[in-house]
């Protein structure tokens, strides 16, 4: 074969490539591929003990930076952020001293069960869970909120005497139930860690 014989062969491959290309991407339906989200793997839980200056000892995992304050109330009160900065969220705790009297017991339990019906609205479903162990005195409950919410768990502890303690999680990230999943996941057993542990002073 001539050289001008290779360039002729050459440009007709060249030509047939190039039509047989276009029409079979003018040819071929798009179809858009499925959302994904990644696949987020988190460090075994490690805890440890927190003897703060509260009314109560826990243990959280060495992953949460911890900051608290004393609130103004008509009780004394604290409260206690358990920051997540690699996971994006935080669960805040808030403490309140039961009154002698206990008439605000009720009110504190009206409190954390209204705060987690308002979630209905958006909730898919919010399944509760009891939790009572009487050789520590710890009574209350763990609710988890099914859904596009802000908060996708909250729960509280008490020993219906001296010692009221509520806890809620969030993200700093709009709410989406399938991405946050896996995180909510992983910090929803560091809330029952700490139900689990909690001793009162």
């Amino acid at each position: 074969m001539t050289l001008k014989t290779n360039l002729k062969f050459l440009l007709k491959s060249f030509i047939v490539v190039s039509l047989v290309s276009i029409i079979s991407c003018e040819s071929s339906d798009y179809v858009p591929k499925p959302k994904a989200y990644l696949r987020l793997q988190y460090p075994d839980a490690k805890y440890v003990s927190q003897n703060l200056q509260l009314p109560f000892y826990f243990e959280t995992n060495t992953l949460a930076n911890i900051k608290f304050k004393k609130v103004k109330s008509s009780s004394e009160s604290y409260g206690v952020n358990l920051e997540y900065p690699t996971l994006k969220g935080t669960i805040f705790l808030t403490y309140k001293l039961i009154d002698k009297d206990k008439k605000n017991l009720i009110d504190y339990l009206r409190d954390a069960q209204n705060f987690t019906q308002k979630h209905t609205i958006k909730a898919d479903e919010i399944p509760v869970t009891p939790y009572q162990n009487y050789e520590r005195k710890v009574y209350g409950s763990l609710a988890e909120v099914v859904g596009d919410v802000a908060s996708p768990a909250q729960f509280y502890v008490t020993d219906s005497i001296n010692h009221f303690l509520t806890g809620s999680l969030y993200f700093y990230t709009k709410p989406n139930y399938d991405s946050i999943l896996p995180a909510a996941n992983y910090l929803q057993k560091d809330i029952k860690h700490i139900m689990e542990t909690i001793k009162w002073k």
